[in-house]
């Protein structure tokens, strides 16, 4: 008995020495690595020793972030949405996270009172960057109604859009 109860315990020892020899218990991960943005390495190419100037004339030509953009939403859809539902009051606004929560109110000419919540998760111009929860009193608003106010919103943020691309 105490020589199977040993080949178990050896049996054991050698599998678990095995297995950490393997990493699973957690050993040292991979890191990524961190390198420079071509911007950088031909900025280092181009001013080896000599000091490097705060701006060039090919500052020009590089990407810039979009003008579209407030924080991670975009800025035509983030404003067609309080331009299109400006009768409701708003609650809380995060330009962020990209969440308007707003209150109850009635739409002019409308009987019925309803409330929303707009997310703006993404900084492109796209109907997938809009999320529309609209709530009656009595519960969820219909899926016609959302629709039509989600194509209202997209609608203005194409206006808005077209606006400033004018200047």
């Amino acid at each position: 008995m105490d020589l199977t109860r040993f080949r178990t315990g050896l049996g054991l020892a050698l599998v678990g020495v095995f297995v950490s020899g393997c990493g699973i218990f957690g050993g040292e991960r991979d890191t990524p690595v961190e390198t420079q943005s071509a911007s950088e390495i031909v900025d280092d190419i181009i001013y080896e020793d000599e000091s490097r100037p705060q701006s060039t004339l090919f500052d020009f030509f590089r990407n810039r972030n979009d003008a579209g953009q407030v924080g991670a939403v975009n800025k035509y859809i983030w404003n067609a949405s309080l331009e299109t539902l400006d009768f409701l009051p708003v609650q809380s606004v995060d330009p962020f996270t990209g969440v308007i929560t707003t209150g109850f109110g009635t739409p002019p000419g409308g009987g019925r009172a309803y409330r929303a919540t707009i997310l703006v998760n993404d900084p492109a111009l796209d109907a997938r960057s809009l999320n529309l929860a609209l709530m009656t009193r009595s519960g969820p608003a219909s899926a016609a109604t959302v629709r039509a106010v989600e194509d209202a919103i997209l609608t203005r943020a194409r206006q808005l859009r077209q606006q400033d691309s004018r200047f």
